[in-house]
């Protein structure tokens, strides 16, 4: 038990001594490393994980990140196709792919910055100036754009002006450019985004005026769609009242055609059992109708209509 002790603490002095004269080193599994011999680069890069070892003194471990890194570039004043300029804000991220040739062509992080500004800032101005200010701005000829899990109506019409290579396309060609040139430094650029556009004074007023009139149309076609509708709509509700008029018309005639002639045969009935009784009460009917507190009447006693006034069978 003692001898394992022993053996164990040997073993860790050792690697303390290793570590203190220069003959070990670690690399994280975040990082890589290059050794330099007197300032130059010797063998292949380390990406392996783990405990590794170098000639103590003559050599050094330079480190270097393995994971995604991160580029802001500074705003830049860049002409469109159609002579309007605007403020361009790029943003990247990017790894270093060949530690070795990123040791011996940009030395560290910060050159690689100054060489991502040359060549990021460069394809995007390519990009810009051969491009409109419209093709800059939008994304699609749509003037609104609704996810697939939206309620909302999604607007067909093409804006005033159409486009046909937007925003996302631009990126693309940006990163293309930018994947072409980074390798020769050991630099692979993964993604490259415009973060923000600005415009000069002098180009918001037309770009207001052109989002405003955009946006009339849009309100235009909403408007003639539901007129539409309207029309639609208050045509299918003539046709229906029409339809539902005739058919009550129908039936009611039908109904009262069918009372009126329930009714004269009850008269005719009755007048079959009884015509002097039946001729009473028309009478009397009639009387009722006609006459009533601001009437006046001026009869003979010999007229038809006074002859039941006289009394009850007289004639």
């Amino acid at each position: 038990m003692k001898i394992a002790v022993s053996v164990l603490i040997g073993v860790v002095v050792l690697v303390i001594i290793f570590f203190m004269v220069g003959w070990a080193y670690v690399v994280p599994e975040t990082h890589q490393v290059v050794i330099t011999q007197f300032g130059k680069p010797v063998g292949r890069p380390v990406t392996e994980a783990g405990l590794h070892f170098k000639k103590p003194f003559i050599q050094k471990a330079r480190y270097f990140e393995k994971r995604l890194l991160g580029w802001d570039g500074d705003p830049n004043q860049i002409p469109t196709k159609d002579k309007k300029f605007i403020w361009v804000d790029t943003t990247a991220r990017w790894k270093i792919s060949d530690s070795l040739k990123f040791l011996q062509t940009v030395g560290n992080e910060t050159g690689a910055h100054s060489k991502l500004d040359d060549i990021i800032n460069s394809a995007t101005r390519d990009a810009i100036t051969s491009h409109l200010l419209v093709e800059v701005v939008r994304d699609s000829n749509r003037i609104i754009k609704v996810g697939e899990e939206s309620k909302d109506m999604i607007v067909t019409d093409e804006a005033l002006e159409s486009i046909e290579v937007g925003r996302e396309q631009l990126e693309a060609a940006i990163l293309k450019t930018a994947r072409e040139l980074a390798p020769q430094y050991g630099i692979e650029v993964v993604d490259v985004r415009i973060k923000r556009l600005n415009y000069v004074e002098e180009v918001q007023n037309e770009v207001y005026e052109r989002m405003i009139a955009e946006r009339k149309r849009a309100a235009e076609s909403y408007r003639s769609e539901g007129h539409g509708k309207r029309a639609e709509i208050d045509g299918q509700r003539e046709k229906e009242l029409k339809k539902i008029t005739s058919q009550a018309y129908r039936t009611a005639q039908g109904l009262k055609g069918k009372a009126d002639a329930e009714a004269t045969e009850i008269y005719a009935t009755a007048y079959n059992k009884d015509p002097d009784f039946y001729s009473f009460l028309k009478t009397l009917e009639t009387y009722r109708k006609t006459i009533d507190s601001e009437t006046t009447l001026i009869l003979t006693t010999e007229d038809e209509y006074y002859r039941h006034l006289k009394g009850p069978g007289l004639k």
